[in-house]
């Protein structure tokens, strides 16, 4: 019987997902669950034929230089900034990601940041726990209305229509877009979704949530010159990926009441956050958990592991990136 191939997880993840993969590969785990520095991952890598990532782990020229043997590189996440797939191709390694497992939950979550800082739910729970809650009065924590208003999406992806079809159909909101190209008709149509440039994204939206894949392109795409042309009544939402806001200029703006106030799951630089954002009232901040529930995180696990297993086994990786380096009968 011939040895079963070597997999390195680079993070610990839930035991019924390595109990699938130990079925198939010779299996090591980081249970210590350490962020590794790139010389930490290459040196953990030697003599491993493939590695189950997530985004903390860069998988770049260096790396695949110095582990020719590497024929997987698997990441359980939608995004894969921290993998150059280029590479990946250069060097024959085949490279996945799990996409679609995640969208309802992340939608849930921009949905449900956009509500709260709509609503003022941090500023009035922070108020509550310090005491302050003497009386009630006419103005007290009064924030902006959801229903009836305008939603805009600025990347009308998966998520982007996910959230779209909260807003128009569950809170009557009109909808309001910008792509990089309109959407086909039979997609807006049944959410009202109606495309507009960037500009008319910023001034036209009560609330505008930020669902777009970061780029070089996308950087800083949202300043302050952006937030700027915003309503000062409108809230801003970023669950896409930090960078694309810059956060300095919205600390700023928040501080200023340029606008009413902002959700964020992502962060430039993340874990670490702005400490400016960290002084301003009118902010809600969650630590990155768009896709923080059981069974899709358990999703997006198996994902991952569907396409090792498959890139082993002889089968078809369901979520490939460069399927063209797989033999004939393995390409999706």
């Amino acid at each position: 019987m011939s040895a079963k191939p070597r997999l390195l997880v680079a993070r610990n993840v839930f035991t019924p997902v390595l109990d699938r993969l130990r079925a198939h590969f010779d299996l090591e785990v980081n249970t210590d669950d350490a962020v590794w520095s790139r010389d930490t991952l290459i040196a953990r890598l030697q003599g491993f034929d493939a590695v189950f990532v997530t985004t903390s782990e860069p998988i770049d020229r260096t790396v695949l230089a110095a582990c020719p043997q590497l024929k997987a590189v698997c990441s359980m996440a939608v995004g894969y900034n921290n993998i150059d797939v280029p590479a990946c191709t250069e060097h024959g390694v085949l490279a996945s990601n799990a996409p679609d497992v995640l969208t309802e939950t992340t939608a849930d979550l921009g949905f449900a940041l956009m509500m709260a800082a709509a609503r003022r739910i941090t500023e009035s729970e922070h108020y509550l726990r310090a005491g302050q809650w003497q009386k009630w009065s006419v103005d007290m924590m009064c924030g902006q209305d959801v229903h009836g208003r305008t939603l805009g999406i600025l990347g009308m992806g998966r998520i982007g229509q996910a959230i779209a079809r909260r807003g128009a159909l569950g809170f009557g909101m009109k909808v309001i877009y910008h792509n990089r190209s309109k959407l086909a008709a039979d997609v807006e149509q049944p959410l009202g979704a109606r495309w507009v440039d960037l500009d008319g994204l910023l001034r036209g939206s009560d609330h505008l949530i930020i669902v777009l894949p970061y780029s070089p392109a996308s950087h800083h795409l949202i300043g302050a010159e952006q937030i700027a042309k915003m309503k000062p009544t409108a809230t801003l939402t970023n669950v896409a990926r930090g960078g694309i806001v810059d956060d300095a200029a919205l600390a700023q703006a928040l501080s200023q009441r340029v606008i009413a106030a902002a959700g964020l799951d992502v962060f430039e630089g993340e874990p670490a956050v702005h400490p400016d954002l960290l002084r301003v009232p009118n902010v809600v901040l969650t630590p990155h958990i768009g896709s923080a529930s059981i069974p899709t995180r358990m999703a997006m696990a198996n994902l991952a592991a569907d396409n090792l297993i498959a890139r082993f086994t002889g089968g078809r990786p369901p979520t490939a990136l460069n399927p063209e380096v797989l033999p004939e009968g393995q390409r999706a």
